[in-house]
């Protein structure tokens, strides 16, 4: 199996979650030059796999500038920093891994697009919750029919409290000018998942939500700017110290490269990740529901909310022969005419997101060396153009308070076809 090499443009945690595998299979891929701005990652990100000094860049311009050095390139900068070098590296002739959202302009989203299909090559966006071992079997049951035809969806994202506070409120997606709205940031993942199980276009889509809670109006009486000297902190759930001094200390890696008592609490001290969740300048909402209809008549309700204990996906698939339900790593399968319940459960995945960070790579990989086959990627751009398209028509609608929107109408008006 010959060996692909690849760029690293943007050396945070995601990139280095895709990058693990050159590590973990070093016969397959290998990282020759990366792009970071921040010293410590650069530096973190060139000593692991091996990167020569030389090959070691401060911004994606300084990166390609040095024109084509292989054949991948994996792009994980922050959302609204993805279009220039996406197009540029694809300029360049490399197959492009991007991470998701695309954009959070919609505009965007098509410009790199056609920029995959002008310059021929491969641009996958990161959906991988499709890699996955739990979701591939969802859809495995619902082509063989298992379930008959699929009448409505339930899709819940339980995004965890915690998380909600670390993420969407003190962290990198808080404020939607900044990076993305919700339904882009956290909930792009679900549009997509829904519309791959659909197997079909939506046309018509709604939603609710709103930044019911983490706003100053909420503020406790007697709390402060930050947890670190705020009187009402030992009772508030949302309090940054306990959590990254205690079970969510692995986390605290997002603010401080040391991970000591010492460096998360000056870390608490002087970044966002310190602030009080009230007094933040986040923006994006913390629960949403979109509704949703499709071609068939089928139809589909997405709910994400900040306010549960657990981070997890519950799914409800009610097909005309029978009902899929998938929770955790757990699968169950129900017959309406033999009143058989069948159960599959999913093995734990080392890798993360259930086993899709490595599943992504280990698909791109094997397409690159098979490009020209005609096949296309599982989440390719014009895929993922589908999707990003159902979430900004759901944000759209969400700012008109619920207004219905036509997806073919909508499409039409940002592309004038």
């Amino acid at each position: 199996m010959k060996q692909l090499t690849a760029i690293m443009i943007g050396a945070g945690a995601r990139g280095s979650a895709y990058a693990q595998y050159a590590l973990d299979y070093p016969h397959e891929l290998k990282f020759v030059a990366v792009a970071e701005a921040n010293p410590e990652r650069l530096a973190k990100f060139a000593g692991r796999h091996g990167i020569a000094e030389e090959r070691c860049y401060t911004s994606w311009e300084q990166l390609l500038a040095a024109g084509p050095l292989a054949d991948i390139a994996v792009i994980a900068t922050q959302d609204r920093m993805h279009t220039e070098p996406t197009v540029r590296a694809l300029r360049q002739s490399y197959h492009v891994l991007l991470e998701k959202p695309m954009s959070p302009e919609p505009q965007e989203c098509v410009q790199m697009e056609l920029a995959a299909k002008e310059n021929d090559r491969l641009l996958t966006i990161c959906h991988v919750l499709r890699y996955t071992p739990f979701w591939s079997a969802i859809k495995r049951l619902l082509s063989e029919g298992r379930i008959g035809e699929v009448a409505s969806i339930q899709l819940n994202e339980n995004v965890g409290y915690w998380h909600m506070a670390h993420s969407f409120v003190r962290g990198n997606w808080s404020n939607s000018d900044q990076s993305s709205p919700m339904i882009l940031a956290k909930s792009c993942h679900d549009m997509d998942v829904l519309s791959w199980l659909m197997d079909q276009p939506c046309r018509r889509i709604s939603s609710f939500g709103s930044l019911m809670h983490f706003h100053e109006g909420n503020a406790p009486a007697g709390s402060g700017d930050r947890c670190l000297s705020c009187e009402v902190e030992p009772t508030c759930p949302y309090s940054a110290p306990r959590f990254y001094l205690g079970e969510g200390m692995s986390w605290a890696r997002h603010f401080t490269e040391g991970l000591t008592r010492d460096s998360i609490v000056q870390g608490l001290q002087e970044t966002n990740y310190g602030r009080c969740v009230y007094r933040s300048d986040n923006n994006v909402v913390d629960h949403q529901v979109v509704n949703m209809e499709f071609a068939s008549g089928a139809t589909a309700m997405f709910s994400m909310c900040g306010f549960t204990r657990d981070q997890e996906r519950r799914i409800q698939i009610m097909g005309t022969r029978g009902e899929l339900r998938g929770e955790g790593s757990r699968i169950t399968v129900m017959d309406f005419l033999t009143h058989e319940h069948t159960v599959i459960d999913i093995p734990e995945q080392a890798s993360g997101h259930g086993g899709g960070d490595s599943g992504i790579v280990r698909s791109f990989l094997r397409e690159v060396r098979a490009y020209g086959s005609g096949a296309e990627s599982l989440t390719s751009a014009s895929a993922s153009v589908r999707s990003h398209l159902m979430a900004f028509a759901a944000e759209r609608s969400r700012l008109a308070h619920g207004q219905s929107i036509d997806l073919d109408e909508y499409y039409r008006e940002l592309t004038g076809r």
